[in-house]
């Protein structure tokens, strides 16, 4: 008997579908979905409301911060002419802060700087580890409150206190007799001893936050991993605080490196330093009419100024990264 069943035509399943479906309505272009609430519109709006109010902020620093550093740069490439009075442009006062006595108080402030912002924050990062791990909280608190009110102790005040204490007729220098040794405050160690009378409080209450910022879960998991002490300060304490470290050591330096009146006070002008030359030259105790080389020795200042907070800043940011 012959098979009596043919097959079927080619999409007719389709067909079948097709027919067997619902009827559909018109269709309906498929496009984005119009936002609930205009968020752009209301950020902007939020921006235009915030700009009058950061305006008297701005237009502090252009009175305190930009006019001076303008008069400063304005003063240090003028020239002015002793007998007509007249100003030109020049690179003479430049030149000059960068050479001779003034090339040397720069070096010697620089090398001063450099000296005390080393043993400042090895002293202070010492002191600090050593308040973090005592198990007495009232250490914590006298060590962190003396260190604020140390780090402020500075100026006239403490070289006055230092003279009476280890000037030439100073009631330590007398009683220990350390005239005999060759010891002088008025000299490079002198100011180094003053300087860090007041940095090393600093480098304290700068490192502490660092040094809490560090897990006692990474010291366990290095001990049980068999690592010493040694070891973990090695390879996990100090690399993690390196960014803090440096960061406080380059405040120490600036800190040293801006400081004048201690060193005015202590030692006069006696030792090279470039605040000290500036003072001199603004007030004419050298030459006269040198404020506008003193303010060359100023830009040369804020120039390194700017170096330091530019090698701080991305310190700070990591450090923060790091310990957050």
């Amino acid at each position: 008997m012959a098979d009596q069943t043919a097959p079927s035509p080619a999409g007719s399943g389709a067909a079948v579908l097709a027919a067997s479906a619902p009827a559909a309505g018109p269709a309906v272009p498929a496009g984005p979905v119009p936002p609930v609430r205009d968020g752009g519109r209301r950020r902007r709006g939020a921006r235009r409301h915030r700009w009058p109010v950061v305006v008297p902020f701005f237009a502090f620093l252009a009175v305190c911060f930009g006019l001076p550093a303008g008069t400063m740069v304005y003063g240090a490439f003028t020239l002015v002419d002793p007998a007509s009075g007249e100003g030109r442009f020049s690179t003479e006062n430049v030149g000059g802060s960068l050479s001779g006595a003034y090339a040397t108080g720069l070096t010697g402030s620089v090398e001063l700087s450099l000296v005390t912002a080393l043993l400042a924050t090895v002293i202070g990062t010492l002191i600090a580890q050593a308040v973090v791990s005592s198990p007495r909280p009232a250490l914590r608190g006298v060590v962190v409150s003396a260190s604020g009110v140390l780090a402020n102790f500075s100026g006239a005040p403490l070289a006055f206190a230092f003279i009476a204490t280890l000037g030439t007729t100073g009631t330590v220098t007398q009683l220990l007799h350390l005239d005999r040794t060759g010891f002088s405050l008025y000299s490079f160690t002198g100011l180094v001893l003053a300087y860090l009378y007041f940095m090393v409080p600093l480098m304290v209450v700068t490192v502490l936050p660092a040094l809490d910022g560090l897990r006692s879960q990474w010291q366990e998991a290095a001990a049980s991993c068999g690592a010493t002490r040694g070891q973990y300060w090695r390879h996990v304490g100090i690399p993690v605080l390196t960014p803090s470290l440096l960061g406080g050591a380059v405040l120490m330096f600036g800190t040293a490196f801006a400081s004048h009146a201690t060193a005015a006070v202590m030692v006069g002008s006696s030792q090279p330093l470039i605040t000290i030359q500036i003072a001199n030259a603004l007030n004419g105790n050298v030459l006269v009419g040198q404020e506008n080389l003193a303010l060359a020795m100023s830009l040369n200042m804020v120039v390194i100024a700017l170096l330091v907070m530019a090698v701080q800043i991305p310190l700070q940011r990591r450090s923060t990264r790091w310990l957050g």
